[in-house]
């Protein structure tokens, strides 16, 4: 059993032609379940600052509108991954194995990625090559 584990929120999109990632957050999480409730809280908070709901604030008036259709709604997308059983149950197990996870959400312009993986795992990673990246992340 993985007891500790890093996680990460990145934001990527681009910038002056480049492609750059904006961190969002990291934290060392002293358990599995710290590790699942601050990735399920950061998901969360970032779908709240991409879709605001009107009921919970005070919005001046034509301040929220609408996307199209065809728009990729990353909020739903976060909201969902956060509240499917089965997909944290299976992060949870990923996790407890010493494997790397990974979920991402995008849009036209951006792309939102939840990150974990246990600092064992990355320990014995870094002492078997201290150049090797991380490869074969579960998308979740």
């Amino acid at each position: 059993m993985h007891d500790e584990f890093l996680c990460h929120v990145t934001a990527y999109g681009v910038c002056g032609g480049q492609w750059v990632g904006v961190p969002l957050g990291t934290y060392r999480a002293p358990t599995l379940p710290l590790a699942l409730w601050w990735l399920r809280d950061r998901a969360l908070w970032i779908a709240a600052r991409l879709d605001p709901l009107p009921e919970t604030a005070a919005f001046p008036e034509g301040s929220l509108t609408p996307v199209g259709g065809d728009t990729a709604d990353v909020p739903t997308v976060l909201r969902d991954w956060c509240h499917d059983t089965y997909r944290q149950d299976r992060v949870a197990e990923e996790l407890s194995q010493g494997r790397l996870m990974r979920f991402s959400a995008q849009d036209e312009t951006t792309e939102y990625e939840l990150m974990a993986e246990s600092v064992d795992t990355l320990r014995m990673r870094r002492m078997r090559d201290p150049y090797a990246m991380s490869a074969g992340a579960a998308r979740w």
